[in-house]
């Protein structure tokens, strides 16, 4: 990177008129203060330098450039088809094009990904992949349709205003899980990360194939969004209704994303509750489904918040939320319909993960852009 800041400092002397040392300084750090600016806009505005036009000066290019160099920024470019490009450096320093990432690198983030949650097998129940998926489902759930903030577009989780929402407790352990790729790959967003993370994670938890898209940007801290717009197992279906009809779903995507619950666990460290939803907690599948109608069900007598417990094994649990799906009838009828067929379930559960991980992004790209990533346990 000094050597291209190098190259570019070149050519800006024999563009640029000459100025004083101070002139310079105060270039300079107006260049950097205008990357950061540009860096944290909102993804509606474009974030990078257009080259010059007709007779205009390329003197306001460079400086651009420069202020990228200078501050170690890495050259990374936001473009508005949604991808990243990055400077390339050639052997005596010169610009040799960039790099705009495409189904391949996406694969490749995808796999490395995937081989981190294979190699890395000591969290619960020996796998990341369901804390993965709720990442993903946390930092989309935000969404509000009436005010279009929230959503997946921003990553906002990174900072401590919504990372310490009571709703994210323990999902540090996720973030932290992706920092190794998001170094290895510096060109992804955290927004796209974050994302093709659980579609990652839910392939190779042997769920159904995902189709996702990239474009999101990665907003400051000032688009955190406020407290109380994720779901709280304590309550039930009106509750429910409230915080997805928010985001835009119906009854039947409420169910179908509720079929997430046959993943992981909860943890009295974090959102009080505690035990699995399902006898195998690192699989998609319907047993979430199958379990809420074909268990029985009492209150669990412990010093913790409310919640059930399955009579024979009294190793399972369910929320509030949980046991809102079989007591209200529409709710219930496809909660019938998804125990009874699985490829039912696979189909429509794909479906709402798309939606959900869309939420309130303004793409670029269209829907039929979306690319199905390839499972590394897909045998073919």
């Amino acid at each position: 990177m000094a050597s291209v800041a190098r190259s570019f400092s070149r050519i800006a002397s024999q563009t640029a008129p000459r100025c004083s040392s101070a002139l310079r300084t105060a270039t300079t750090s107006n260049a950097r203060r205008s990357l950061v600016g540009q860096t944290f806009q909102p993804s509606s505005r474009r974030g990078y330098a257009s080259g010059p036009s007709g007779g205009s000066s390329s003197t306001p290019w460079l400086l651009g450039i420069l202020g990228l160099a200078g501050a170690g920024g890495g050259a990374y470019f936001y473009l508005n088809n949604g991808g990243f490009t990055q400077l390339k450096e050639g052997s005596s320093g010169e610009s040799r094009g960039v790099f705009t990432p495409n189904k391949d690198d996406y694969q490749k983030v995808y796999n490395a990904i995937a081989s981190r949650l294979e190699e890395i097998d000591d969290y619960d129940d020996g796998s990341y992949g369901p804390v993965i998926v709720r990442l993903a489902w946390h930092c989309s759930g935000t969404y509000d349709k009436d005010t279009n903030t929230g959503g997946s577009n921003g990553a906002t989780m990174r900072f401590a205003p919504e990372g310490d929402h009571g709703a994210n407790a323990g999902l540090k352990a996720a973030r932290d899980f992706l920092e190794p790729v998001k170094q290895q790959f510096p060109w992804i967003t955290y927004s796209d990360l974050w994302t093709l993370a659980g579609v990652c994670a839910i392939q190779e938890m042997q769920g159904p194939i995902v189709p996702w898209r990239p474009g999101r940007t990665d907003k400051d801290v000032t688009m955190c969004t406020p407290d109380g717009r994720l779901p709280d197992g304590a309550k039930e279906q009106s509750h429910l209704r409230a915080i997805f009809g928010r985001m835009g779903f119906d009854d039947r995507e409420i169910v179908a994303l509720s079929g997430a619950h046959a993943l992981g666990r909860c943890h009295t460290d974090r959102s009080g509750f505690d035990g699995p939803w399902s006898f195998s907690p690192t699989v998609v599948s319907n047993d979430y489904f199958r379990l809420l109608l074909g268990e029985k069900w009492n209150f669990r007598k412990w010093d913790g918040p409310k919640q059930y417990q399955d009579v024979a094994s009294k190793s399972l649990m369910m929320l509030p939320t949980d046991m809102a799906l079989i007591k209200d009838k529409e709710f219930k009828k496809h909660v019938e319909r998804y125990a009874k067929d699985d490829q039912a379930f696979f189909n429509e559960f794909r479906d709402v993960l798309v939606k959900l991980f869309e939420l309130g992004v303004p793409f670029q790209s269209k829907p039929e852009d979306r690319m199905s990533l390839k499972p590394t346990t897909d045998s073919e």
